[in-house]
């Protein structure tokens, strides 16, 4: 494991400012503070961000979209002559999210025939399959909505024109020179695109493909469209898009529903996943939920997903949900034996650790889960990594990056190698024939070792602002809720404590004892717990603390016997001064706190005060 570098993020010569938001909107400064870091910078601009549950009237219009009007009146004329209708969709949790909000809708509208189709990840792999439009083909569908995939499917979609289809696709990932001959593309990450958002998941553009149809046929968004929020939360949060923009109004609102009014799919995957919180979160989601969705596409098919979000009976979702969690345990077991074997792999090719990249392959290895022990991997060695598996002539593989390295890009340097690919920055998916392999090899070496930067391959901790002990309190806490929800662009705050003493009271934890549990004599009111640290504490105490520590942390709670308590979620110990000072720390105003609104407060007498209460969705 790399140690991290620590970087404070830049905020000089922003203390007016600060200070101007913190008094306009009667909020305290290290709020102000935190909403500058973020590029809120205007009054306006920090009233929106701060209350999302109005928000939900400002979604963009979806006919900004690039084909939205084509597609919509295909649609409509699919509706109004009874055409059978498929919904295609990619077999992760934002594909088949994508599929089931689309089944959902146009079951309500549409009484022709209608279908939908995930592929089976081994035996088809990502996207528009030929075995797909086939199976298309038999049913006599006359129109295909593809979601999550087909900007890529050019001899997919060719095959489905050529059997008389018609196909819109809608999908997010990036779009390259060629694009399929469609009928319509729904994709704001076209260049022609005039879609002001251009990081809506998969599902997202399903979502905004129901708005326009909602406004077409003057069905009201209430009963047709948010009541899928909580479902298009899910995929925001399990596809890692960033939470900003439309994005942060779908995840805030759709956190509420999902705690509120689930869906009785949601409910069920919560009940099963032991969610039984007062707030859940955009963590419990990747955490908790997201695996568990993913676990039937990566070990048996699925279909079990959008069977389990169309269900319409509590006994029917309880039974897939029960199936779901073996297919869960499965995944666990089979993740953790490749994992290993990898590294083991990777320490027999690289002894030295010298290269720049990390590729592996192993025919028998699970393709379901190689996505997840590239990223392991990513965790381990911090280097661009590639995972390869596959038995046959042409093998594929999952990539992971770095952050800050464009991973898509160095994969299209070696397009030439590849007999197909996609992805984002930080994932990828491709495949190559096997006698390609070693090639592939050399060449994304060579494309990341004269690209990457060292920085970029040293993993690093972004640090908010610096605290003062008494800083560190419940209302603080409390304060830092009216920014989430919080993920990729508006991530949970960091800070630092400088210097701080140690209690003898702390000590090591769990049944390894590879954890610590801090005690801080300034800090009284607050614990702290170090996961996997017990040897970087070891390490400390063979130095000299007569000052202190400094510590690095995000601030969370422990709820224990019904009392809930302070706590530092700290991300790294250091010695003090010994952490990377890229930027001066920006100063925090001292003067008196107001504080933001709770238990349905207003933070001011004003009008124009902005409300800050929170709903039981934060992070």
């Amino acid at each position: 494991m790399k140690q991290h570098r620590w970087q404070v993020k830049p905020c000089q010569n922003a203390r007016i400012l600060i200070g101007d938001l913190a008094q306009k909107l009667h909020i305290s400064p290290i709020i102000a503070q935190l909403l500058v870091l973020r590029d809120v910078k205007t009054e306006e601009n920090a009233r929106k961000f701060l209350n999302l549950k109005q928000s939900l009237s400002e979604i963009y219009d979806p006919f900004l979209m690039k084909d939205m009007h084509k597609a919509v009146a295909r649609i409509g004329e699919a509706i109004d002559k009874k055409q059978t209708i498929l919904v295609y969709g990619d077999y992760d949790v934002d594909g088949t999210t994508a599929v089931s909000i689309m089944y959902s809708f146009l079951r309500r509208v549409h009484s022709g025939k209608l279908h939908f189709y995930v592929p089976d990840r081994e035996k088809e792999g990502y996207g528009v399959s030929s075995q797909g439009i086939a199976w298309a083909a038999q049913h006599k569908v006359d129109l295909i909505i593809t979601l999550d995939c087909g900007i890529k499917a050019i001899e997919s979609i060719a095959q489905a024109r050529s059997a008389g289809m018609d196909v819109i696709v809608g999908d997010h990932h990036e779009v390259g020179e060629t694009l399929p001959d469609a009928l319509a593309i729904l994709n704001p990450k076209q260049k022609d695109c005039n879609y002001p958002f251009k990081e809506l998941s998969g599902c997202g553009v399903g979502f905004k493909l129901i708005q326009a149809l909602c406004i077409t046929k003057h069905l009201p968004f209430k009963e047709y469209l948010f009541c899928y929020l909580d479902i298009l939360a899910l995929s925001i949060a399990a596809d890692v898009v960033p939470i900003i923009n439309e994005n942060r109004i779908f995840m805030y609102n759709g956190l509420w529903k999902m705690q509120e009014k689930p869906s009785l799919a949601i409910r069920s995957i919560l009940e099963s996943a032991g969610v039984f919180k007062s707030k859940i979160t955009v963590s419990d989601v990747v955490f908790k939920i997201s695996p568990r969705i993913n676990a039937a596409g990566r070990i048996r098919h699925a279909k079990t997903v959008v069977e389990l979000l169309l269900s319409e009976s509590a006994h029917e979702a309880y039974e897939i949900c029960q199936e779901i969690e073996s297919f869960n345990r499965e995944r666990k077991e089979i993740d953790s034996s490749i994992t290993k074997n990898a590294i083991h792999n990777i320490t027999q090719i690289d002894p030295a650790n010298e290269k720049f990249t990390c590729v592996v392959y192993e025919p028998q290895w699970h393709k379901g889960v190689i996505g997840i022990v590239a990223s392991r991997i990513v965790e381990h060695y911090y280097k661009p990594s590639v995972v390869f598996c596959g038995e046959g002539d042409v093998i594929c593989a999952s990539a992971r990056s770095v952050h800050g390295f464009d991973l898509y890009n160095a994969i299209e340097q070696c397009a030439h190698l590849l007999t197909n690919f996609g992805g984002h920055k930080y994932a990828a998916g491709l495949s190559l024939k096997k006698e390609n392999l070693e090639e592939f090899i050399e060449t994304f070496e060579r494309v990341v070792a004269r690209s990457i930067t060292p920085e970029q391959l040293q993993p690093s901790i972004l640090i908010d602002a610096e605290l003062a002990p008494e800083d560190v309190s419940m209302n603080l806490y409390e304060d830092l809720q009216c920014l989430a929800p919080f993920g990729p662009k508006n991530m949970r705050p960091v800070f630092v404590l400088r210097n701080v003493p140690v209690s003898e009271k702390t000590t090591t934890m769990g049944h390894d004892k590879s954890h610590v549990k801090f005690f801080f004599d300034t800090i009284p009111a607050a614990e702290g717990v170090a996961f996997g640290m017990a040897h970087k504490w070891a390490q400390l105490q063979n130095h000299s603390l007569a000052q202190g520590i400094d510590v690095c942390f995000s601030l969370a709670t422990n709820t224990f016997n019904g009392r809930t308590t302070l706590q530092l979620d700290i991300k790294d110990i250091a010695l003090p001064q010994t952490f990377e000072q890229t930027f001066e720390f920006p100063p925090i105003a001292k003067k008196k706190r107001v504080g933001v609104a709770r238990k349905g407060r207003r933070c001011n007498r004003k009008k124009k005060s902005v409300s800050l209460q929170r709903k039981k969705c934060t992070m």
